[in-house]
């Protein structure tokens, strides 16, 4: 039989990766909360709103009713928004068996808590970290449904349970490898949207390739930081969930993180970038959420900090980058 996957969240990723685990041979039911886009998706096999050019296999179907989902599903994935995660997760988790492997799409750290996803999961549903897993890659939805090569990582404390998903999401075109260090998953896929932020406002703002190279090559750093802070492999982030994701998220115009710091960079206030912002910008919200970590876990994070003063403290693009230049000289390695 089949493996039977119920994906949570029809935006444009979680409507890719959906039609990833069908090209890997699993049932696919894709829940969406509105109705009328369910119908457009289940009628056209296309989902109008994020992907109208995309034709979807017909192994998903998609659902409004998420105990329709979940009936039977070996695997939840989940693709909300990673601040409305908890939420979410507080009407899915009775719905859904005791041996459903719990997988998370989001990269994104919980405002307040400043729990990674994973914690998250753990905290409401009670699942044992041999059901939590992470995939995170330099996977941009758009060339994902082109079925142009890619590659990412499948992260769960259980090697086993890391195989059997790695099967599930296995295609000619869509590589992904195995981990056992979900936190270093996670944080590479959470920081590297405020890394492109910062990238992006510099591409807006007409600065060139040394600043943008200079920014994510820092970048990295300070997430190996974090990361080796909080009892991750630094090898981790060296790899596709780390700089692979970096480079991904830093450099193509299909990110929503580094258009959205581009047009920041450009002179838009943020109110105004959110209005011309169709989708959600991860990083826009957890750059508090990362800053907020870093600080717990003392662990220097300059340009996270910059961000969070553009975004959320008033701070023009030209103070920021003033202020982050001037910073006192130091090692490269420390």
């Amino acid at each position: 039989m089949p493996t039977r996957v119920a994906v949570y969240g029809a935006g444009s990723w979680g409507t890719a990766f959906s039609m990833v685990l069908a090209d890997a041979g699993c049932e696919v039911a894709l829940w969406g909360r509105r109705p009328e886009l369910v119908d457009a998706i289940n009628i056209t096999r296309t989902n109008p709103d994020y992907l109208p050019d995309v034709l979807l296999p017909d192994r998903i179907t998609a659902t409004a009713d998420a105990a329709e989902a979940a009936k039977g599903a070996d695997i939840a994935v989940l693709a909300v928004a990673a601040q409305t995660l908890r939420t979410n997760l507080v009407a899915l988790a009775p719905l859904l068996s005791d041996d459903t492997v719990l997988v998370s799409l989001m990269k994104g750290v919980e405002l307040g808590t400043a729990k990674l996803m994973s914690e998250v999961i753990a905290e409401v549903t009670d699942a044992g970290p041999e059901r939590i897993a992470a995939l995170s890659g330099p996977n941009l939805a758009g060339e994902i449904t082109r079925r142009q090569p890619a590659a990412s990582v499948v992260a769960c404390l259980d090697t086993d349970v890391a195989e059997r998903l790695q099967a599930a999401c296995h295609t000619p075109y869509f590589r992904p490898y195995t981990s056992t260090d979900v936190i270093g998953c996670e944080l590479g896929g959470a920081v590297k949207n405020v890394i492109a932020l910062a990238v992006g406002i510099a591409d807006g703002h007409g600065l060139g390739d040394n600043t943008k190279a200079a920014l994510i090559t820092r970048g990295l750093a300070e997430t190996t930081r974090l990361a080796q802070a909080m009892g991750a492999d630094p090898r981790t982030l060296a790899g596709l969930a780390g700089m692979g994701d970096l480079v991904a998220t830093c450099s193509s115009p299909l990110s929503r993180n580094h258009t959205f710091g581009t047009n920041l960079g450009r002179g838009l206030t943020v109110s105004e970038t959110v209005a011309v912002t169709q989708q959600t910008a991860e990083g826009v919200t957890s750059c508090k959420s990362v800053l907020d970590l870093a600080r717990r876990h003392h662990v220097d994070m300059p340009i996270t900090e910059t961000v969070v003063g553009i975004v959320h403290g008033g701070k023009s693009p030209q103070e920021a980058i003033r202020e982050l230049m001037s910073r006192s000289a130091k090692p490269e390695l420390r």
